[in-house]
């Protein structure tokens, strides 16, 4: 029996790219006057965000009147192509046939559909019919950790690999007029992005420079749950988000990190790379902070907000490849990543060059 897990292939998939400057002069400055605006452009100007992808912008098409219909519509013919690109490129740097796969598990909190992007994408990349799926709905920015865990747990017990998809098409849920005036909307206007990431889980370490998963780990503060809300409505998802979301997390987040590594004989200082979710500025600033991490530990993370915005669950995985591409990728990473509860999720990986490999699946 193989001994652990590996991510073994990470495949990215974007929508067109759009400047966070022209969506302010191009769309959302024009939803507001006087004070609001000056509020409203301050709160973009400081989000952290230099360009995000958009399947459906708005300085196109406006979708803030559309029903909940009609966007669920264009969610399954907008995250199709986009799902099968980033699960394809996965696939390919792993080295592995989509029929070979176990479980292919799939992450979206932005749209529903029957067929759902589990079986249409099982279809269209030629999975074997008897391949196991999981679909994880509404765990917002944090689903891909649950999902990494389910991938390598079944993994480990089945000795086959899975594949996770996460795709997420916020665009889509614009908000009517009436509701921009609201801050919390704003802020999420300001903040979230279109994407896709995939990874391969495999039983085993195929190469040295697979990560094995060694540990998902997760705390939620149920006392909190009503400061993350994302709420089904006649007029697309509404965010619900709280200014004290990271006063929370900086009660959580170093116990969890510490009891996570201390598993493991592991401290912070022995950590070479940090995949945090970047939900924001403050949320960054709060991890360096409570973590006592250098401003170099948290680069990955600030430049995927700054290059792509906060993509909810595709996000943690797009800062992991940019940790991976590295010209000196880190030895052991930690994957930190938050949402609705509030739910703190963190994992541990590490390569072969810290890990005993299962020599009975490794191809060099």
């Amino acid at each position: 029996m193989v001994s652990h897990a590996a991510i073994a292939g990470v495949g990215v998939a974007l929508p067109p790219a759009v400047r966070q400057d022209d969506l302010w002069a191009g769309y959302f400055g024009r939803q507001h006057t006087g004070a609001r605006r000056v509020l409203a452009e301050r709160i973009f100007a400081n989000a952290g965000v230099r360009n995000r992808q958009a399947a459906v912008s708005p300085l196109l098409e406006d979708v803030s009147e559309w029903s909940t219909e009609r966007r669920m519509r264009r969610y399954q013919a907008e995250a199709v192509p986009l799902g099968k690109e980033a699960a394809s490129r996965a696939l390919t740097d792993a080295g592995l046939a989509a029929d070979e796969l176990g479980l292919f598990a799939v992450c979206s909190c932005t749209g529903y559909a029957t067929p759902g992007l589990d079986i249409l994408l099982a279809r269209d990349l030629g999975m074997a019919p008897d391949v196991r799926r999981l679909f994880v709905g509404h765990m917002g920015c944090y689903a891909a950790l649950p999902g990494l865990g389910a991938a390598a747990d079944f993994a480990i017990a089945q000795g086959r690999p899975a594949l996770l998809l996460c795709a997420e098409l916020t665009s889509l849920h614009l908000q009517p007029p009436a509701l921009r005036a609201d801050i919390q909307q704003i802020v999420s206007h300001a903040l979230f992005s279109d994407a896709a990431a995939a990874v391969v889980v495999t039983p085993g370490s195929r190469t040295k420079r697979a990560y094995a998963v060694r540990e998902v780990a997760a705390v939620t503060d149920s006392t909190t749950a009503d400061h993350m809300t994302w709420e089904v409505t006649d007029r697309g998802f509404r965010m619900g988000l709280s200014p004290r979301v990271p006063d929370v997390l900086a009660v959580h987040v170093r116990k969890l990190v510490d009891d996570l590594l201390a598993r493991h004989d592991l401290t912070v200082a022995e950590v070479d790379g940090w995949a945090v979710h970047p939900g924001g500025p403050k949320i960054l600033d709060v991890v360096q902070e409570r973590l006592g991490l250098d401003d170099g530990a948290l680069a990955a993370s600030r430049e995927v907000l700054a290059a792509y915005g906060n993509c909810s669950s595709p996000t943690v995985l797009l800062v992991l490849d940019v940790l991976r591409r590295r010209a000196r990728p880190p030895r052991r990473v930690v994957l930190l990543a938050f949402g609705p509860g509030l739910t703190l999720y963190g994992a541990l990986l590490e390569t072969s060059a810290v890990t005993e490999l299962d020599t009975s699946t490794v191809t060099l």
